[in-house]
């Protein structure tokens, strides 16, 4: 981890144009919301307002919404709409460790360990909102606005406590999931760092995780994608693909996020990963199945503009392997789920094999594993890109 001192602060650096209003998630007008997404440097799905929506919805009781509405300084008071909003800033905060964490299992989905803490278990933390079970995370805004929408943020965040809880100051800043290649991530750590001084800030910034990426070349079908592989992965994939043909019909789709799809892919994740997957047989595991329904519910919402994928892959008539995720270019391979009885038929390999093969067949190239240095990505080819984290503490004040 790196540690960065306090900077002096820019006191000749011009005012800057935008201030930072408090927002519900609610009040955020959906235009506003997708117009910014779209113009947005390194968009995600998990930032599209769907994944925002569900998550609240699921997981409302565990945080404090905290999100920031960017707009010009004449125009602080006007009312929101498409026009005057410039910049999104999500955020939302709650204490580390919340009263009855043990039962709702409302943690950091994937946390490493190796990371610093961001305070003792009753400590205020600000974080990204709806990251608890996102593997990436930004600020909504045309790059050309960035600068002054993090500027505008941080002063917000320099000001008095939200009197709507309690009137109580943050402890940290513990803002996780930025693509070491976000420009946000420079934008953020540079506004944290100008007010350092004057406020008694210590900027941290650290790996967090590592997101394994395939890159197919351009020109490469399925065959010449498996030729770019490991001798002794190549073998096994296409030794697993034979073992499943040789069984029956290999038949993979994408289907509509029905609640039946859903009923089907939660069915395979639990039976595969049991107490250990997302589904538990607790609370926690109840906001996720809440989770994934209403995010699948909303995205079906969204016609020809969703994004979220569940697939299916089936040998002789029988569904062994189902895969949710994302698509707006790239591929994100979210979570899957598979049948424990036709492990025969090797039903990680043999789905994930009919899922990118399918998916190169569209055209798609790069295919996003998510976070996790799981041995299983590397077999495909996969090249870490790393995913970083900013945490902004304070000095006690008297």
């Amino acid at each position: 981890m790196t540690s960065v001192a306090p900077a002096a602060e820019a006191s000749a650096e011009p005012a800057c144009p935008l201030v930072a209003r408090p927002i519900a998630f609610e009040a955020i007008p959906r235009a506003a919301w997708d117009g910014l997404l779209d113009r947005t440097a390194r968009a995600t799905p998990f930032s599209r307002w769907t994944w925002h929506r569900a998550w609240w919805d699921a997981y409302g009781s565990t945080a404090h919404e905290q999100y920031l509405a960017c707009v010009p300084a004449e125009q602080a008071r006007a009312p929101l709409d498409r026009s005057t909003i410039r910049g999104i800033v999500p955020l939302m905060h709650r204490h580390a460790t919340e009263v009855g964490d043990s039962g709702s299992a409302t943690v950091l989905r994937h946390a490493s360990p190796h990371l610093a803490p961001a305070g003792p278990p009753e400590a205020k933390v600000v974080y990204f909102a709806a990251t608890y079970h996102a593997d990436y995370a930004t600020v909504l805004c045309d790059p050309t606005d960035l600068h002054d929408v993090v500027r505008a943020a941080a002063d917000a965040l320099a000001g008095p406590p939200d009197p709507g809880h309690a009137g109580t100051a943050w402890d940290a800043l513990d803002l996780r999931r930025l693509p070491a290649a976000d420009p946000a991530l420079a934008a953020l750590a540079g506004a944290f760092e100008r007010l350092g001084q004057r406020e008694g800030w210590t900027v941290h910034q650290e790996q967090e995780d590592v997101c394994p990426v395939v890159t197919v070349p351009e020109g490469l079908d399925w065959e010449g994608y498996l030729g770019t592989l490991e001798k002794k992965d190549r073998h096994e994939i296409r030794r697993k693909i034979r073992r499943a043909e040789a069984a029956g019909p290999n038949v993979f789709r994408l289907v509509d996020p029905t609640p039946e799809a859903v009923s089907r892919f939660i069915e395979l994740h639990s039976a595969r990963w049991g107490e250990d997957g997302l589904f538990p047989s607790n609370e926690g595991g109840r906001r996720s199945r809440r989770f994934v329904a209403r995010l699948a519910e909303l995205e079906l919402a969204e016609g020809q503009a969703r994004q979220l994928q569940l697939g299916q892959f089936e040998v002789d008539g029988c569904l062994i392997f189902a895969s949710l995720g994302f698509d707006d270019g790239t591929c994100y391979f979210y979570n899957a789920g598979m049948d424990p009885s036709a492990r025969d038929l090797s039903p990680g390999v043999t789905g994930a094999a009919a899922y990118l093969r399918a998916e190169l067949q569209q055209g798609r190239r790069r295919f996003d594993f998510l976070r996790g240095a799981e041995a299983y990505k590397y077999e495909w080819g996969a090249r870490d890109e790393a995913v970083q984290r900013l945490l902004v503490t304070r000095a006690a004040r008297p």
